[in-house]
């Protein structure tokens, strides 16, 4: 008696949808750089830099506002430019690629059809790869992106995310990419 569903299958149906969690939070969430101890600004301002919003925060008193005027001419740079494309298109990806993994991965039928699910693997890889790239690129260029001179820079949390989510979805695809080896064997 064999498992109903392969292995291989169960890891890459938890992980893609995780890594799509992280991703959309981490495109979606303005945090992919921390601007701190801003000259002529009080020392508690931070500004949160993502790729669609900068926001100003006061750690005091925890006073947020988004929508910041971009002075520096921030989002005009190219790696921000690229993570605004690739990013979204990522996420779409990555759900095109889960749709064909339901349909591969069987519930209703009595044998998972590998070819599909092992199709549905390098969408997967692909839509990780996708997100990898934006967000290896804006970290590579975090210091040379515009900010006032003399401030502090960090990474942000919407960045660490983007990264994680983009490794659970490349080791989600790979895992599903792995059901070719079954029709290799039925062959």
């Amino acid at each position: 008696a064999s498992m109903r569903t392969p292995t291989e299958m169960i890891v890459g149906l938890v992980l893609c949808p995780c890594g799509l969690l992280l991703t959309l939070t981490g495109t979606l969430a303005p945090g992919w750089r921390q601007v701190s101890l801003v000259p002529d600004q009080p020392v508690d301002v931070v500004w949160e830099q993502g790729i669609w919003d900068i926001c100003r925060e006061r750690q005091s008193t925890h006073d947020r506002l988004c929508g910041q005027a971009d002075e520096l001419g921030y989002f005009e740079r190219v790696p921000v430019r690229v993570a605004q494309g690739l990013m979204p298109s990522s996420l779409v990806v990555t759900l095109v690629g889960l749709l064909v993994a339901a349909l591969g991965v069987r519930c209703w039928q009595p044998e998972p059809r590998h070819p599909v699910a092992g199709v549905a693997g390098l969408v997967l890889l692909l839509s990780g790869l996708m997100s990898l790239v934006p967000s290896s690129w804006y970290t590579q260029e975090l210091w040379a992106l515009p900010a006032p001179p003399g401030s502090t820079l960090s990474v942000g949390y919407s960045l660490v995310l983007s990264y994680l989510g983009s490794c659970l979805e490349i080791l989600g695809g790979l895992a599903l990419s792995l059901s070719f080896h079954h029709c290799c064997k039925e062959r």
